[in-house]
């Protein structure tokens, strides 16, 4: 394995660990929006803020992983990419500000109108975010974002590969929350409102599963040589993710929903990484390869020291945080 390719796979493990956390926390969005009137959705709301609200700021810690690794390591891809794709980027992090500030607002809305506001926006924003980043992906692997940075701002992202991207990203945050809100139901004391969300975390599951596959046609003429990569070096990685999805939706209509946290985390991680491992060894697909886009190798080395140190120093708190926010004593409503 070259420096490159090391870097390369620590900056993809943290796009995984975005996929997976921030996924989560983005999906709950789509509860809080489908939840209903003030006084039925009031319940699943407080579920809501109860179990994104120590975490929701701490997931975006891998993004900046994410940015901070790339920009470094691949310099020059990185800013072909900011270059060509700067305006899904910047709907993407408008979401992001949007979803904080309105998550933050309405915890002290002074009118019932306000919080519904704040609330649309939280809602509204929590689908834009995850919708742009899935289409900046797609813009990646279908090869429209040249080395040099001048891609057409517009066809580069509104194009089938990249639009499927964005309601598969959209699908998967939705199933992770549902999984996680249904265990976090449950373990509160409350498996009535799990078993409201769980026909909702069904549906979306079956529908984003079915999404997953029909993509691979589209794909296969929009962007070959990703389809290439899913076909041959991905497909077993696809096909773990298919089958880690049926058996949570297995394990959801069966109310263990406990378990069907871990294989939809494995679903997720699964299809995330197959789209890595498809179109490797390409860092933009049909234009710079992994190796190509490398910087010096005393800043490779630095990167790979710097993400040694982060995995002792950083890991350790966020695993204590997240089994923090899961414990029994955590879902007491004095917490």
């Amino acid at each position: 394995m070259t420096l490159a390719v090391a870097v390369a796979a620590a900056l993809f493990v943290g796009v995984v660990a975005y996929a997976l956390f921030g996924g989560a926390d983005f999906g709950s969005g789509f509860y809080d929006l489908t939840a209903g009137g003030a006084a039925r959705g009031a319940e699943l709301r407080t579920l809501v803020d109860h179990s994104i609200g120590p975490v929701w700021e701490a997931n975006h810690v891998w993004l900046i992983y994410v940015l901070v690794v790339w920009w470094t390591g691949f310099p020059e891809s990185f800013a072909a990419a900011m270059s060509t794709l700067f305006l899904p980027l910047i709907l993407a992090l408008l979401g992001i500000v949007l979803r904080g500030a309105s998550f933050a607002f309405r915890k002290y809305a002074a009118t019932l109108s306000q919080a519904r506001l704040f609330g649309a926006i939280f809602a509204g924003s929590s689908l834009i975010a995850p919708f742009f980043f899935g289409t900046v992906a797609g813009a990646i692997a279908s090869g429209r974002v040249p080395a040099t940075g001048r891609g057409d701002r517009i066809d580069s992202w509104v194009n089938p590969t990249s639009l499927f991207g964005g309601v598969i990203a959209v699908g998967t945050c939705a199933f992770l929350a549902g999984c996680f809100l249904c265990a976090d139901a449950v373990r509160s004391g409350n498996p009535r409102l799990a078993d409201r969300l769980r026909p909702r975390t069904l549906a979306v599951g079956i529908v984003t599963g079915a999404v997953v596959f029909a993509a691979l046609v589209p794909i296969r003429r929009d962007a070959p040589t990703l389809a290439d990569g899913l076909e041959t070096q991905a497909a077993p990685l696809i096909v773990i993710s298919g089958l880690a999805g049926l058996a949570t939706l297995v394990l959801v209509y069966r109310r263990r929903f406990a378990l069907a946290r871990v294989t939809a985390l494995a679903a997720v991680a699964a299809v995330i990484s197959g789209w890595g491992v498809g179109q490797y060894p390409w860092l933009l697909v049909d234009e710079v390869t992994i190796d190509d886009a490398a910087g010096a190798d005393a800043t490779l080395q630095g990167i790979l020291i710097a993400v040694g140190l982060a995995a002792v120093l950083v890991v350790p708190a966020m695993a204590y945080l997240f089994r923090l926010t899961q414990t029994e004593a955590w879902s007491r409503p004095e917490h």
